[in-house]
């Protein structure tokens, strides 16, 4: 952790509770909650690229909304410079605005096709009631040049560029009031990968050039190794594991990220010439998660202690896991294996064949 950050998460939660029918209240059944982010905290210095990552559902995206306010948080806080985001007055929430903005993941749906890309660029400067409609087109050309775009391209309308060049625009538009802190969310997962390489440069030098701070929200791992400083890792709506990014993909501690980073797909086969599916089991609904560690009933090495939550362990160099098997004098260590074919019958746990990291459920993210 970071002694100054700009941003802090403390114990961040989003729940979506279901609705209350009638059928419900006659039996007397409480309305079931989907837990997309469950207690997540971090810390992001300034000038740094946080990646989070994690398969689909885990709440990365969610975890982005919530701390820009974008969505009502359930419980826990966000500290930007030390001002809590989730008390501020109407005034203050405006400034914060205009301080951290967004990247979304799908350049296409995220900006207007009826407008131009010189009005949705400018866009932000006439909600927050900046310039002149003049002034606020010749920013809008300044932006499109700094994206690597034409300002001739000023007024074309989305639908005339492709994937890479509108996902240039909405980085021009999240520029546009001058911001610090700028959330990510899989900016380049819809884009080819050399169209990848030229998005993901044009992000390092504008964090270069005006000194931006970046939560760098993906599932591509090769990425998140190119561009963070630090990673940290979701599961379930809760983080596993943070630390430096090299130290995450070197030296990885929870048996989830190991996981994670085996299921990389590569050419590489077993020595019985077949692939081998290192991440096992479904992912558990988030409406019914496991008690404990969520990620003990798709765990190799999990115990009867791991019906129990495990706290964060610090094993040196800013680097943190949630998993008892970092403590040699715990209790994990004389406890019972769980055998993992078997393991929780009960309906929350969805043990079963794997489907990969990218096709499990996506309610939460």
């Amino acid at each position: 952790m970071t002694d100054d950050p700009l941003v802090r998460v403390e114990s961040l939660q989003k729940y979506y509770y279901e609705q209350d029918t009638f059928v419900d209240r006659l039996l007397g059944r409480e309305p079931q909650s989907v837990k997309a982010v469950d207690g997540v905290s971090f810390d992001i210095a300034p000038g740094e690229t946080l990646g989070l990552v994690g398969e689909s559902g885990c709440g990365k995206s969610t975890t982005g909304e919530t701390l820009l306010a974008l969505r009502e948080a359930t419980g826990g806080h966000v500290y930007f410079e030390g001002e809590d985001v989730f008390a501020m007055g109407d005034d203050d929430r405006q400034r914060f605005r205009r301080r951290a903005q967004v990247v979304f993941q799908d350049p296409y749906s995220s900006l207007d096709p009826r407008m131009t890309v010189g009005d949705i660029v400018a866009e932000p400067l006439q909600i927050h009631g900046q310039s002149d409609r003049e002034g606020r087109r010749e920013r809008a050309k300044e932006l499109l040049e700094r994206v690597g775009l034409s300002a001739s391209q000023v007024d074309r309308y989305p639908s005339e560029f492709s994937g890479g060049q509108r996902q240039r625009v909405g980085i021009a538009r999240a520029l546009a009031l001058e911001p610090e802190f700028v959330v990510l969310d899989e900016p380049v997962s819809a884009l080819d990968v050399s169209v990848q390489a030229q998005v993901l440069n044009l992000l390092e030098d504008l964090q270069e050039e005006f000194g931006l701070t970046y939560l760098f929200i993906a599932h591509d791992l090769s990425v998140v190794r190119h561009i963070c400083d630090r990673v940290a890792v979701m599961y379930l709506g809760e983080i596993v594991e943070i630390g430096e990014t090299d130290d995450i993909f070197e030296d990885p501690q929870h048996p989830y990220t190991q996981a994670l980073l085996e299921s990389v797909p590569r050419a590489a086969t077993s020595e019985h010439g077949r692939r081998v599916d290192a991440l096992a089991g479904d992912v558990p609904s988030p409406r019914n998660p496991p008690a404990g560690c969520h990620f003990h009933t798709r765990c190799p090495y999990a115990r009867e202690a791991c019906r129990e939550e495990p706290p964060a362990y610090d094993v040196g160099r800013n680097h943190e896991a949630a998993c008892f098997r970092l403590d040699e004098s715990h209790a994990y260590w004389e406890s019972t294996p769980i055998a993992q074919n078997a393991a929780d019958s009960e309906g929350a746990d969805g043990v079963g064949e794997s489907t990969g990291p990218d096709e499990s459920p996506s309610e939460a993210d």
